[in-house]
């Protein structure tokens, strides 16, 4: 007799709290306590640039007087996007009868209108705070009177001689193309999982980094952050020397992780941590990275980007995909958002339990009117460090 087979199986389900980031969720309100990137500041022209960011259709744009706007994209008169709107000095005109609104949100003109609209006062496009830094727009989408100060991080403060700051839209990290369909969540907890680099990246799909990534390693710890969690692995070398790595994610959805090639020549280098990725949920099936860091050259940060075999993830044939998948194929293979309900976590995940943890440690506190952790709102308050690294011994 047959036993153990799908047949009976319960429904299938996911953790709702954490995936889904619309607003009125949970995840969504949490989200939206803090700053997010929505696109390069060259982004931002006289052309307006459709973006969807947790769920709501934007339209980024930059005033000719050089003051960047981020609007609902649903004019607030009959409807149509300002996608097709006509940017003006004061802001952008919609294309249907003309109103025209200003950066945040105000109604400046009415033309239709008798007296160029004598109500116009009374109305106002939803509107979002932006600022500007390390080449990116952040926008703040949460409640107007818990707008916290927009972080600086110390790795991306603290430049040695010939380096200056990039960004970059391409999803480096992803190990695929600039839009991923599936939910953010199921890379951010990636970032703490050491253990698929030795078998995705390792031997599954062959040598996709460094061959020191590819050994299994002698020594694991995860660890909790003030800010998120921290997995560190250290690996013992043919040459008697060891290579010691970490990566941390941080709130709200920030990857920290030092470029997997540092470190392999040479007998002892160090890689402080060079560049930051922010996982942005677009909406609860898809998600993209921005990434600023240090850098000497432009350029520089994109070509971090994966490779197999020397190409990228769209130089590879479907055939290919599947005989040499990274961590694209591996998060996509869980769906569009993973059925957790079908989940066996063991040891191994540990790091992956304390990213969930953290996030329903957030939620509670958001739920007793609490602030959520790394929310400042000093004005004055230091750069955020963080420690990750990667770093290859000597043997002694």
């Amino acid at each position: 007799m047959d036993v153990g087979t799908g047949y009976g199986s319960k429904p299938s389900s996911y953790l709702a709290s954490l995936a889904e980031v619309g607003r009125g969720t949970p995840m969504g309100e949490l989200m939206r306590r803090y700053w997010h990137p929505v696109g390069l500041a060259s982004h931002a022209t006289a052309t307006p640039r459709e973006v969807r960011v947790l769920g709501e259709d934007l339209v980024l744009f930059r005033d000719k007087s050089g003051r960047p706007g981020l609007v609902g994209a649903r004019c607030c008169h009959r409807g149509t996007t300002l996608y097709y709107g006509k940017v003006e000095e004061r802001g952008i005109r919609c294309c249907y009868h003309g109103w025209l609104f200003d950066a945040e949100g105000h109604c400046l003109e009415q033309p239709c209108e008798p007296d160029g609209g004598r109500l116009r006062d009374r109305v106002r496009q939803p509107w979002y705070p932006v600022r500007e830094l390390y080449g990116l727009i952040f926008a703040y989408m949460g409640p107007p009177a818990k707008k916290p100060v927009l972080p600086r991080y110390e790795c991306l403060e603290s430049l040695d001689p010939g380096e200056f700051i990039d960004s970059d839209d391409s999803s480096i990290g992803s190990g695929g193309p600039q839009i991923v369909p599936c939910n953010w969540l199921q890379h951010f907890e990636n970032v703490v999982d050491p253990y698929h680099v030795v078998v995705l990246h390792g031997t599954h799909s062959g040598s996709q980094f460094s061959e020191m990534m590819a050994r299994l390693p002698d020594e694991v710890h995860f660890e909790r952050t003030p800010l998120g969690v921290r997995s560190w692995s250290k690996r013992r070398l043919p040459d008697g020397g060891t290579m010691r790595g970490s990566a941390e994610v941080a709130m709200p959805t920030l990857r920290v992780v030092p470029n997997p090639r540092a470190g392999v020549a040479g007998a002892s280098l160090f890689g402080r941590v060079e560049s930051i990725g922010w996982t942005l949920p677009i909406d609860d099936t898809h998600f993209r990275i921005y990434v600023a860091g240090r850098v000497r050259e432009k350029g520089e940060l994109r070509r971090m980007r994966s490779r197999q075999g020397g190409k990228l993830w769209e130089q590879l044939t479907p055939e290919e995909h599947r005989a040499f998948p990274g961590d694209f194929e591996a998060q996509t293979g869980q769906g569009a958002i993973t059925f957790h309900s079908d989940e066996h976590l063991t040891e191994t995940d540990r790091g992956v339990a304390l990213v969930r943890q953290l996030l329903r440690q957030q939620l509670d506190r958001l739920a007793k009117g609490d602030d959520p952790v790394g929310v400042s709102f000093d004005e004055h308050a230091a750069p955020v460090v963080f420690s990750a690294s990667r770093e290859r011994q000597a043997a002694e």
